[in-house]
């Protein structure tokens, strides 16, 4: 094939994506929001480096419910107590679902309490929900652990001698130690070096798939399998 047909078949393809993502950018189901572009959806509209303040500034043009595009991906902005209280606690059954992450899809495969969705979620929540009261959740037998944490938690921050310190780590260990104590019968000391191993790993997972190159994937992701796969046709049939 040469090369002008070849620039031919791309463009066609590029012409149909912008075609199919043009025509599915306004469902009237949807809230209003910014007018999207083609592929690109809102994105022009949004600072990577200040995405809150970028949909701030939305909302207050289109109110505290509104539709934003990333990439070919509609999403719902629920800005306020009220938008949310009415969304979580008024239609519980319409927002339980999970959004896909193709970041993470390829490790979990749609299992796990926080990845996973539909009803494989329901069944896992209350599995959970389950065995952890039977650990003690929201029961007075696990009123003492906490109060324990607590007392360790008021005690790092009395070990700072009134110095400016940030306390996201040590509010993280205390939370993370709750449920080791419920978990595991016992607690960490904020230095352990397992403990904090497995808090390492953790917050690292997050931050990975939090980069902008992972949430460019997980925007685009739809839009690359159709190209790579339109193109890895077109030049098998060369």
């Amino acid at each position: 094939m040469g090369p002008i047909l070849l620039l031919s078949a791309l463009l066609l393809l590029l012409l149909l994506l912008l075609r199919r993502s043009g025509g599915s950018a306004t469902p009237s189901r949807l809230p209003p929001g910014p007018r999207p572009l083609p592929l690109l959806g809102n994105l022009l509209q949004l600072s990577p480096s200040r995405t809150l303040q970028s949909l701030l500034k939305l909302s207050e043009r289109y109110g505290p419910v509104f539709t934003v595009w990333l990439g070919p991906r509609p999403v719902l902005v629920l800005r306020g107590h009220a938008a949310v209280r009415e969304a979580l606690v008024g239609l519980p059954d319409a927002f339980a679902g999970r959004g896909r992450m193709p970041t993470v899809e390829s490790t979990f495969h749609g299992h796990g309490v926080v990845f996973s969705n539909g009803e494989r979620w329901k069944q896992l929540r209350r599995f959970s929900l389950t065995v952890l009261r039977d650990f003690g959740m929201g029961r007075r037998s696990i009123e003492s652990r906490i109060q324990e944490e607590a007392q360790m938690l008021l005690q790092e921050f009395r070990d700072t001698n009134g110095q400016p310190f940030d306390p996201t780590f040590k509010l993280s260990c205390a939370v993370s130690n709750i449920i080791c104590s419920i978990v595991f019968g016992h607690r960490f000391d904020y230095g352990d070096p397992e403990f904090l191993e497995l808090l390492g790993m953790m917050n690292q997972s997050f931050r990975e798939i939090s980069t902008p190159w992972a949430q460019l994937y997980d925007m685009a992701e739809p839009l690359l399998g159709v190209v790579l796969g339109s193109v890895f046709g077109v030049f098998s049939g060369c």
